[in-house]
């Protein structure tokens, strides 16, 4: 590596958020010529008992007319009852609103991997990780070609 003397190269564990954010607002302008869209929204759909702690959610974003889909979660109670499938439903159509044209997930292998195809999603990789696990991706075209 050939950096200017002005210039210094370090490795941090704990990073401050601001650095990170500067980080992708600069990746993110480099990207803006190449996108139809460049906005990065984050998205939510929940599911709230009584108290509105949360029993079961979604949390991804949208960003380069894609859906990415963080986490899903259904509390162990809930499960069974359609509650995934919904959650993924309205996000997959808010997603749509939103212009986007396909989505992209994972899960481990320990998880529900048999839930997503089920949903028109269809594998397109597979990681050996965690260790004596696999960490499996997932693709849906949102929308007709």
């Amino acid at each position: 590596m050939d950096l200017p003397p002005d210039c210094r190269l370090t490795i941090e564990d704990r990073p401050a958020a601001a650095a990170c954010d500067w980080l992708g607002r600069e990746l993110g302008k480099h990207n803006r010529p190449y996108l139809r869209d460049p906005r990065w929204r984050r998205l939510g759909v929940f599911v709230r008992d009584r108290d509105g702690d949360i029993a079961a959610g979604l949390a991804g974003n949208t960003y380069g007319d894609w859906l990415f889909v963080e986490n899903l979660w259904v509390r162990a109670d809930l499960r069974g009852r359609g509650i995934g499938r919904e959650l993924l439903g309205l996000a997959e159509a808010r997603a749509r609103e939103r212009g986007c044209h396909s989505a992209w997930l994972d899960t481990f292998s320990f998880q529900a991997p048999w839930f997503y195809p089920k949903l028109g999603y269809r594998e397109f990789g597979r990681l050996d990780y965690p260790p004596g696990q696999q960490r499996i991706f997932f693709q849906k075209r949102l929308t007709a070609k």
